[in-house]
């Protein structure tokens, strides 16, 4: 892959993702708005961005949180990680969530989440009677912590 994404303006007022810095793994997404959103306590919003993207195949676009919005303001993707297919050429929308107990206002072109390109492997799911032994095994949550 080239180091190139395709990015399609849905909206004049849309902001085309961009890295904060030369070594930014994610790009950052802004919400495409008309007015000021706010999003109350424990409330998801759909919020827009205004692009859509062209993931070249055998990756992924993966939609993090902002760790100064999640950290400071609550504000996160409802699904943690959203993840964007490569075959997919709709808008792109950030669920987002207030963890928090105030209300938040997003404002039009505020960076709200960041997407990272990420190696997708393609892989294909068999039936099996056995699965191979490991020192793990079927231990669940917390069975690899203190003993």
């Amino acid at each position: 892959m080239d180091n190139t994404i395709r990015v399609k303006r849905l909206r004049e007022n849309a902001v085309l993702p961009r890295r904060g810095s030369a070594d930014a793994a994610g790009a950052d997404l802004s919400a495409c708005l008309d007015a000021p959103l706010t999003i109350a306590p424990h409330e998801t919003v759909f919020v827009p961005t205004g692009i859509s993207v062209e993931i070249p195949r055998g990756y992924a676009g993966c939609v993090f949180a902002r760790s100064s919005v999640a950290s400071k303001r609550d504000l996160a993707p409802a699904n943690k990680v959203g993840v964007i297919d490569a075959d997919y050429r709709g808008e792109i929308l950030v669920a987002l969530h207030n963890h928090g107990t105030k209300p938040q206002t997003v404002d039009p072109g505020e960076r709200i989440a960041q997407l990272v390109i990420l190696p997708v492997f393609a892989t294909e799911y068999v039936e099996a009677d056995a699965l191979s032994d490991t020192e793990r095994g079927s231990g669940g949550f917390g069975s690899t912590g203190r003993k």
